[in-house]
């Protein structure tokens, strides 16, 4: 297996074989809470037109996103895990757009890669689906701090992903430090932040908290759409 490793919308876009996509505040964090807690898809959508078009002809999806990391005027939701998880999520599909995340699975996914999204809260269920692939290359790319710049919580969950998709131990007893001192995180404990609860922090720093991978694929229509993966960690 060889392992690449990418950043942004360009390296999503150059993704081979199987791709993972990393963003960890918040976006692929929210994904995997939302459908763990039973939510039935998540539809990633790279505008803020089409997302409101797909709401417009779905009233009953769930709208989450953001840009700037701050929630969209006439959304249900911002792109905050914590929020989403007090909707009722059961058997519901929620359309989300943000400014890094969804813009690079809809990339991937338009290189013809299979896409998973990456984050630190299902790491372990994430490395066992791609393995049970056997792919011949896999690309994991981060998409950084609005998918221009690296960031600290996106390049930790690469290098975690890569070491296990290795077969290497790697040591994780700073993680939590580290994350905690990543300047993305201080809207977290900022009082005046109430878009980016400290609830949030939790849900996207826990390691290996859900046995879930997620994967990108396609409905009926033709529609993208986030799915849990059952797998070697789920089944």
């Amino acid at each position: 297996m060889r392992l690449l490793s990418g950043d942004f919308v360009a390296g999503a876009a150059a993704a081979q074989g199987v791709a993972i996509i990393i963003d960890v505040f918040r976006a692929c964090s929210l994904v995997a809470h939302a459908l763990a807690a039973g939510a039935e898809r998540v539809i990633p959508v790279a505008s803020i037109e089409e997302a409101r078009d797909l709401k417009a002809q779905h009233p009953d999806w769930w709208l989450v996103g953001e840009r700037h990391a701050r929630p969209l005027p006439g959304f249900d939701c911002g792109n905050s895990p914590t929020q989403v998880l007090r909707l009722p999520l059961a058997g519901r599909t929620l359309i989300h757009t943000t400014h890094a995340g969804t813009q690079g699975l809809r990339a991937a996914a338009a290189a013809g890669a299979i896409v998973y999204t990456g984050a630190l809260v299902n790491a372990a269920a994430t490395v066992a689906a791609v393995r049970a692939l056997t792919p011949s290359e896999v690309h994991v790319v981060a998409m950084g701090h609005e998918a221009r710049e690296r960031c600290t919580e996106d390049d930790l969950c690469r290098e975690l992903l890569l070491a296990r998709l290795a077969g290497r131990s790697i040591e994780i007893g700073d993680f939590a430090t580290r994350l905690r001192a990543a300047p993305a995180a201080e809207k977290f404990f900022d009082p005046a932040a109430d878009w980016a609860p400290e609830g949030d922090f939790t849900l996207c720093t826990g390691i290996d908290t859900l046995p879930y991978a997620v994967r990108l694929g396609h409905d009926a229509k033709g529609l993208p759409e986030l799915r849990l993966a059952r797998g070697v960690l789920s089944s």
